[in-house]
């Protein structure tokens, strides 16, 4: 079998130019549809940002003892969208899986789109956004520094190696796509990829270079996975709060942001191949083999779920007890509950190959994934920051429309860039595609 399609015989070579090349023309009503939700989040979120530099963050609701809420859980949210991305492209590239050729640019595109809105919370989060580069280590003529010890800073160096590895990871795959858009585009489109592609012809030489290169890319772009979300799960395990002073932190949160990046892939792919009449490249083949990797990741969270828990009963520490008794039993139980069932029990379910295979239960369960992983960082981060080791100093959030706002707004950001991406340049990868395609055999006689 192999990774084009299923429902229709295997496509030619140049079938599929000519089918992901009109995925760049004039789109239909479904896409203006998504388009236009898209930057109508985007303007909500952009309209309460600006009240919040008019008035501060108060209007966020923050207060004593939770300092951190709804906008570092959004900004852990998207730093953890961005790893499928990254799994998907390049260690699968690695191991030479198939059946990610036809999905892996969407990842691809995905990762640095996620990693762009995380990287606007920091900003966000510091209050006096316009001194937002006083996070960046560069020589001043006030002489001052950075503080290395700051989990702020730490985020700073993960955001900028993660973003520029997925960038330049994406931007070298596209070459070739973009040289084979180019000549079958005219006008000032075709001037536009031309300088696009940077004078790709597709010689043997460019072939032997870029293969070589792109492979050294793909083990640059792998560690990162591993390094970028422990240093995000390092920012909450360095401190002495009940619930995050642990080990297992750094596993934890990778799992779980291959957990929710690959639900976010559904998300985004299962409408979008229907508007752009990709059916037939992106197939039930590709999203069962995603299903089976959300199974094995969420198994991993559920794994780890039962294991904070085994750990808080057993260390006999009153504080780490009560704190995890509170997250299924507290005020905020709704919270807990909703990431343990959409995490660890929803993720179970793609052990049946009916679910793995249907499209439309797919993009419910995704829905689920997304919410549940939210949940996952809002009751990590509020709930361990609202019952602290002193009784005395607990405190209740609840989150406000400012937090709301900035929260519809990142989802607007990211899916807007998102969806102008994917009408501006091949959503899947044309060559890798093509590489697919078995070589036609010579008959009797020596014809084709």
């Amino acid at each position: 079998m192999t990774a084009i399609a299923q429902d229709r015989p295997t496509q030619t070579h140049a079938e599929v130019t000519r089918d992901v090349v009109a995925t760049l023309g004039t789109h239909g009503r479904g896409y203006t549809i998504m388009l236009f939700g898209a930057v109508a989040l985007f303007l909500v979120g952009l309209t309460t940002f600006v009240l919040l530099l008019k008035d501060g963050l108060g209007l966020a609701g923050y207060k004593s003892p939770v300092m951190w809420s709804v906008y570092i859980t959004t900004f852990v949210f998207w730093v953890g969208i961005g790893h499928a991305g990254t799994l998907i492209s390049a260690i699968l590239f690695l191991f030479r899986s198939p059946w990610r050729t036809a999905v892996y640019r969407a990842t691809e595109a995905m990762t640095v789109f996620a990693v762009m809105t995380a990287g606007l919370f920091p900003i966000i989060h510091i209050g006096r956004q316009w001194l937002f580069y006083w996070l960046l280590p560069y020589p001043n003529q006030r002489y001052l520094w950075v503080n290395f010890k700051s989990p702020l800073l730490w985020d700073v160096f993960a955001i900028g190696t993660y973003l520029t590895v997925s960038t330049t990871f994406l931007v070298v795959g596209l070459v070739p796509d973009i040289a084979a858009v180019r000549d079958h585009v005219s006008g000032w489109r075709k001037k536009i990829y031309s300088i696009c592609s940077i004078g790709w012809t597709g010689s043997d030489n460019q072939w032997r270079h870029y293969s070589r290169g792109y492979l050294y890319l793909a083990a640059l772009a792998t560690p990162p996975v591993l390094s970028v979300h422990s240093v995000v799960s390092w920012d909450f395990a360095m401190a002495i709060v009940p619930g995050w002073h642990g080990t297992i932190f750094a596993p934890y949160f990778v799992a779980g942001a291959i957990y929710s990046g690959v639900g976010m892939v559904f998300t985004l792919l299962i409408p979008l191949r229907k508007v752009l009449h990709l059916e037939h490249m992106i197939t039930e083949y590709h999203f069962e083999n995603l299903a089976k990797l959300t199974l094995f990741t969420g198994s991993i969270l559920f794994y780890a779920y039962a294991i904070e828990y085994f750990v808080a009963w057993y260390s006999g520490v009153p504080a780490e007890q009560t704190t995890f008794y509170l997250r299924a039993f507290g005020p905020m139980w709704w919270a807990g509950w909703t990431m343990i069932i959409c995490n660890a029990f929803v993720s179970q379910l793609f052990w049946f190959k009916k679910i793995r295979t249907n499209i439309a239960a797919l993009f419910i369960l995704s829905i689920f994934i997304n919410i549940g992983m939210w949940f996952e960082r809002f009751v990590i981060i509020v709930g361990s920051l609202g019952n602290d080791h002193i009784p005395f100093a607990w405190g209740q959030l609840n989150p406000n429309w400012a937090d709301w706002g900035i929260l519809a707004g990142s989802f607007g950001w990211f899916l807007m860039y998102f969806l102008l991406f994917a009408r501006t340049f091949p959503i899947v990868a044309i060559q890798e595609i093509k590489e697919m395609i078995p070589m036609p055999r010579k008959r009797a006689g020596g014809h084709h």
